[in-house]
């Protein structure tokens, strides 16, 4: 919950300066809720305090709404995207079929098993031509987490083999058989939403795993993933074929850095 401090107008639309009496007056709903003698007043603050963890929003370039928690110094979105644009406008194809998928050398996105509802509740499966697109896939502000902010966001949890399980989701409503130390403290909720094979099309691991991509290339053919299993509380990293359908978590955009350079 925000704590707002009282603002500058507001106190001055508020608060009753009795010179005469030397004493500040500070109403509340036209009740005064204290005074104090101003000769004992050596100066007044104002602070606008606010809890940087507290959930923030953000929509994308076809209008879904994600929700974002900061962690450590990174703020991310809670839910996986699902955008069916590029940030200029663009669309993104759909390929459903197997044979598409596979022979794909360009952006595309589906849903788990095709179903829409799985696209819902999962965000949609990315091929990684459709993340390393120069039109942008993550809305404004935000852009596709690269290996080295994974790595931040692991080390700041305790390291790989600890992670994953503060970043699951808990329970085995949507994770099946243990989902072995999941709590979700950081509220991150990561979900199994699978993925997609690119060598025949196919659709595993839903309610068992999930992958996202990062912005990282490895070499010519891979680029570095990041994964959960329900076996596991930790975080994989490795090598995906870049034809693969897999989920995409972003980062908010760093804050730019302004220095003020003295005139000559």
């Amino acid at each position: 919950m925000k704590i707002i401090g009282i603002l500058v107008i507001a106190l001055f639309l508020s608060c009753n300066f009795s010179f005469a009496q030397d004493t500040l007056y500070i109403y509340k709903s036209g009740i005064v809720i204290t005074k104090h003698a101003v000769a004992d007043i050596d100066s007044v603050t104002f602070k606008k305090n606010y809890n940087t963890n507290e959930p923030e929003t953000v929509t994308d370039q076809v209008g879904n709404m994600y929700h974002a928690i900061k962690i450590g110094t990174q703020t991310w979105m809670v839910e996986n995207l699902k955008t069916t644009k590029y940030r200029n406008g663009d669309i993104i194809q759909n390929l459903s079929s197997t044979s598409d998928w596979s022979y794909a050398t360009t952006g595309a996105w589906c849903e788990y098993n095709n179903l829409s509802a799985n696209g819902i509740k999962y965000g949609k499966l990315y091929n990684w031509y459709a993340v390393s697109d120069t039109r942008i896939l993550a809305p404004v502000g935000w852009h596709v987490a690269s290996d080295a902010e994974w790595t931040v966001l692991t080390n700041f949890l305790g390291g790989t083999d600890v992670a994953g399980g503060k970043l699951k989701e808990a329970g085995t409503t949507n994770w099946v058989n243990q989902n072995v130390g999941a709590t979700n403290e950081t509220k991150f909720t990561a979900l199994p939403g699978g993925s997609r094979s690119y060598t025949d099309g196919t659709f595993f691991d839903i309610g068992r795993g999930s992958y996202w991509w990062t912005s990282t290339i490895l070499d010519y053919t891979y680029t570095w993933v990041r994964s959960m299993g329900s076996f596991s509380q930790g975080i994989g990293r490795t090598g995906s074929p870049k034809p693969n359908g897999l989920y995409v978590r972003c980062v908010k955009d760093a804050s730019p850095v302004i220095t003020t350079v003295a005139p000559n």
